[in-house]
């Protein structure tokens, strides 16, 4: 069994894909949420290094500067990634309100240019945003399952 993190920008998908994923019986952690980013927005490196200590079958999904200090111990780097009109559709509609000020809008936009290709850099894997959120689960799920 594997670790997976699950990267991107906005409007993606990871929340999707990884609600799909716990759906189906797998641990995963969406750092967005439960005090795993800082006030600075990186991850807490000691919190995060406790859970990867402890699972070695897990699905992380998360996008922060100090993610790449974590790459070694994941297996995979997911990349999704999508057009930037389907990251601006899609954040005009989520439950989460980031992306819906026109500040933040360019904010995503920026990022596309400048952090996307940084994590494309980084990426095992890269998957297409826009398929079916089924199949974007059934590939990682794939990986998760890969004998290490």
């Amino acid at each position: 069994m594997a670790r997976v993190l699950l990267t991107g920008m906005s409007g993606v998908g990871k929340t999707t894909v990884l609600d799909e994923l716990c759906r189906r019986g797998f641990r995963t952690v969406d750092t967005d949420y439960g005090g795993w980013e800082l006030p600075d927005g990186t991850w807490d490196e000691h919190r995060m290094s406790g859970l990867l200590a402890r699972h070695r079958e897990l699905v992380v999904s998360g996008t922060v500067d100090n993610q790449v200090r974590f790459y070694h111990r994941f297996q995979h780097i997911v990349l999704l990634s999508a057009p930037l009109e389907v990251l601006l559709r899609r954040v005009a509609h989520r439950s989460n309100p980031y992306g819906r000020t026109p500040e933040q809008r360019a904010e995503i936009a920026r990022y596309v240019h400048t952090v996307e290709p940084l994590l494309r850099r980084g990426a095992t894997v890269e998957l297409d945003g826009r398929r079916e959120v089924s199949e974007l689960a059934d590939a990682v799920e794939s990986l998760v399952r890969e004998v290490c």
